[in-house]
């Protein structure tokens, strides 16, 4: 493990995702001074991930024909702008452009940083929940970021919420070199094409499409909860609880840095026990997590649900990013790329469908419909198929792909 690197990349992930959770941190003020219905606020919701989820698959694709390492400040920087002018912006359509602009440079990001965190991390489950925890801490600050500065100050001064943006790229400056000296060796592929074909069981070493697009089907399934109960939880606990704004920011503030804990826990959990048992615990206990912030009556059982089901749903997140590049090896970022990106935009265009549900029956009628999305990847996810790739120099003859009974058929 390269201790140093993990390290630097695990800073620039909290920054990029800080401006990921500044977006559903805004909304409760939008709707407060703009009046924003929620089916508004739930289409910023999805300019922010569904745009940002489409590019990514794009940018991904890029990153696997060659190491583009700029591509990480250059993700984080516009991200930063998105932001920024989203709130210094005085109408909807230039507002949700803004987001959009925060989305694609947040897609940007994703890809490039994720495949040098797995080459820098090795094998190590730990290693990838390292770098993961990175961008939920950057979520988890957010809220309280932008309640402090929107809050206090006003969308006036919304530029102050560059300032992250601003410091990480001057580090970048300063470890640009550094950087630049080792991706070309760390960024590449786990299994090369040329060692593949060269294996006298390259087949064994082959991606698997199939399995692959098992875990894209039960991730389609993550986001829309995910991305939904995001958007939505501080306005539930201010609507339809009574609380202030600085409570629904606590709630939200609590959902995200819970995903924090969950996300080591996962690394612990897989590292020890394998990831496919993060997987399933992940899976199993966020179901009734969600229902508990569904049925939530009064202000502490909603926040106990919501940090509970933060917890639980970031559990599987970085078996899901190891095991997609193992599905996967020759494409390692285009598999990050797709699993981050594509299958997240589903999160992001559903996300209207569940605002104009509020709208219309309220936010406890579009969580319960949630719920009932929600057990369709719990199910497929206790069925994945683990599999295990052995370093790109070891003989073919050492290549072990496992896979687990329940999955195999």
């Amino acid at each position: 493990m390269k201790k140093g690197q993990l390290g630097f990349l695990t800073g620039t992930h909290a920054v990029n995702d800080l401006y990921q959770g500044a977006i559903p941190a805004m909304l409760p003020f939008l709707m407060s001074e703009r009046d924003y219905s929620y089916a508004a606020v739930s289409g910023l919701a999805f300019a922010a991930s569904g745009v940002s989820s489409l590019f990514q698959p794009l940018f991904g694709v890029l990153s696997d024909r060659r190491p583009r390492t700029w591509l990480v400040p250059a993700g984080f920087i516009t991200a930063a702008l998105g932001v920024v002018a989203a709130g210094l912006s005085g109408n909807y359509p230039v507002t949700w452009l803004c987001v959009a602009l925060a989305g694609i440079g947040i897609a940007a990001y994703h890809p490039p940083a994720t495949s040098q965190a797995r080459a820098a991390g090795g094998s190590s489950q730990k290693a990838m929940s390292i770098f993961s925890v990175g961008g939920t801490v950057g979520g988890a600050i957010a809220p309280s970021l932008v309640t402090l500065v929107i809050g206090s100050a006003g969308f006036d001064r919304s530029y102050l919420l560059a300032v992250p943006a601003l410091v990480m790229a001057v580090l970048w400056g300063l470890k640009g070199p550094w950087m630049r000296s080792r991706g070309h060796v760390e960024a590449a592929p786990l299994v090369t094409g040329a060692a593949a074909k060269s294996s006298a069981h390259g087949a064994r070493q082959a991606d698997d499409w199939r399995a692959f697009g098992r875990l894209v089907a039960v991730i389609i399934g993550w986001s829309i909860p995910f991305v939904t109960v995001t958007s939505m939880v501080s306005l539930h606990a201010q609507r339809d609880l009574g609380q202030s704004s600085a409570a629904g920011a606590a709630a939200l503030t609590s959902y995200t840095a819970a995903g924090a804990v969950g996300t080591l826990l996962g690394g612990w959990v897989g590292d020890r026990y394998g990831r496919m048992t993060s997987v399933r615990v992940g899976y199993l206990v966020a179901l009734p997590a969600l229902l508990g912030v569904a049925w939530a009556p009064t202000f502490p059982v909603l926040l106990v649900s919501a940090v509970a089901f933060g917890a639980a749903m970031f559990v599987p997140f970085a078996a899901q990013v190891t095991l997609a590049q193992d599905y996967l090896p020759h494409r390692p970022g285009t598999a990050s790329g797709l699993t981050l990106g594509l299958a997240m935009a589903a999160g992001g265009l559903c996300s209207p469908a569940f605002g104009w549900l509020a709208d219309s029956s309220g936010l406890r009628a579009a969580f319960y419909a949630l719920l009932l999305v929600f057990v369709v990847p719990v199910a497929l996810a206790l069925r994945l198929p683990d599999r295990v790739l052995d370093t790109p120099d070891a003989s073919s003859s050492e290549r072990v792909e496992a896979t687990n009974t329940t999955g195999a058929q």
